[in-house]
């Protein structure tokens, strides 16, 4: 029997998705500091070889490198990527390198992962770009790979590590989301996630999952406070910023911390 309702007993939780794009690594490093220091929750890169705004081929860093640096110059913040392109790397490798930055970030890390789109970086690095379906496929195959290698691996995790999964296509993201996903990532406006949840819980039932274990995410950059609040009442509590270099503005990022600080208080 599954739950028809997500958790809602949840708190809110402000995600900073820092682009790594468009500045060098030191103002990446600095502004990931400031954003721990303002209290975020969860730092995001995203996992790309190449800008996905501005200058096509402006300044750019490796996601998974860039977190295992990030997990040692922070304390408190969880991290991960928004998302990780399950296409780029065998599957018993991405469980490996999640384990090993969950060991060296004390047990923050959160391994977003989708199945990538984005087609100049398949077509530059020499990846096959195949279609949304064949990489679909390869996520639904490989997910129980990644969670299988990690019971596996010397030293274990030092938790169960989160499975944050972005993508709404609704016959195969939200069946993997269904089976695999501690959080569900979207861009949904309001009547769109409506229909989506629906979608999600027939997609529970099918595989016997109870759904209050799914916690729901979404961007809230260019939304008001009013979008922000229909989204919390539909149970969403994660709710992400994303902020690009070179300047990296802040300022969204302390509006979104005080409205979460005032829903939780």
């Amino acid at each position: 029997m599954t739950s028809s309702n997500f958790a809602v007993d949840r708190p809110v939780r402000i995600g900073v998705q820092i682009a790594p794009q468009h500045a060098q690594y030191a103002l990446i490093r600095e502004t990931l500091q400031r954003v721990e220091d303002m209290g975020a929750d969860i730092a995001f890169n995203w996992d790309h070889f190449y800008p996905l705004s501005g200058e096509p081929d402006g300044l750019h860093f490796e996601a998974w490198t860039e977190l295992a640096a990030w997990a040692e110059q922070t304390e408190r913040i969880e991290l991960g990527p928004l998302v990780n392109c399950n296409s780029y790397r065998n599957p018993n490798l991405q469980a490996d390198m999640a384990r090993t930055i969950d060991h060296i970030s004390g047990g923050r890390f959160i391994f977003g992962t989708g199945a990538g789109w984005f087609e100049r970086d398949y077509q530059e690095y020499g990846y096959e770009f195949g279609t949304a379906g064949t990489r679909l496929d390869a996520l639904a195959r490989d997910l129980p790979i990644i969670r299988d290698r990690w019971t596996k691996l010397n030293p274990a995790p030092t938790r169960r590590i989160p499975i944050l999964i972005g993508g709404g296509g609704e016959k195969k993201t939200l069946r993997i989301v269904a089976e695999h996903a501690d959080i569900w990532h979207s861009f949904s406006d309001e009547a769109t996630l409506r229909r989506k949840l629906d979608i999600l819980r027939a997609h529970a039932d099918d595989v016997g999952r109870d759904i209050s274990g799914i916690e729901l995410s979404t961007e809230v950059k260019n939304r008001s406070v009013d979008e922000a609040d229909a989204q919390y009442d539909l149970g969403v509590r994660l709710f992400t910023v994303g902020i690009t270099g070179p300047d990296y503005d802040l300022a969204p990022v302390q509006r979104w911390i005080d409205w979460r600080d005032a829903k939780n208080s």
